[in-house]
């Protein structure tokens, strides 16, 4: 089952997470991005198997800027589910549910980072040729930076495009 996440998850939420990336960082990350003003509520999700949580996505904003200014876009981060439960499309299933909430909710597009292997068969694509641009880790393929456009899309609007700038919550994630 794939619902909002509520405040009595985040406990496991933060278990959920920390064992899928091998640390707290990116548990961290989710506390922080719940702090901010970024947070989206209804777009935090969780994945529950017999009752458990196994898996958790968010969409939160980030700022595209360019020439013309910033605006603010949609962002899918972190996707987790508990390594004891790969395998079953339960990462599959929340990035689904998450990219339809953020077209329901009229968004142009999602922007990642991420594996491509993994992102391009929900329709996420090289966000470079679509002029727009992320800082990436050093060990990270360029194509990692990624973006799905939406039924909102407008490939005229100048402000959809430029150079994506992370929100504070994420400093110091690498």
């Amino acid at each position: 089952m794939i619902r909002p996440e509520t405040v009595d998850d985040y406990e496991a939420i933060a278990r959920v997470v920390a064992a899928a990336f091998g640390s707290r960082v990116e548990a961290d990350l989710v506390d922080r991005i719940r702090a901010s003003p970024d947070y989206v509520p209804e777009t935090a999700l969780v994945a529950e198997l017999g009752g458990e949580v196994v898996g958790h996505v968010m969409i939160s904003g980030a700022t595209l800027r360019n020439d013309n200014g910033s605006r603010t876009i949609a962002m899918l981060s972190p996707l987790a589910v508990d390594p004891a439960h790969h395998r079953l499309g339960i990462g599959s299933k929340l990035v689904r549910a998450a990219v339809a909430l953020a077209a329901e909710r009229g968004e142009p597009l999602v922007i990642l980072q991420g594996d491509p292997k993994f992102y391009t068969r929900f329709g996420f694509e090289f966000s470079v040729p679509h002029g727009i641009e992320m800082k990436l880790p050093e060990w990270s393929i360029p194509e990692a930076a990624q973006v799905i456009l939406l039924d909102a899309y407008d490939a005229t609007d100048p402000t959809l495009k430029g150079t994506v700038v992370l929100p504070k919550s994420f400093d110091g994630i690498d």
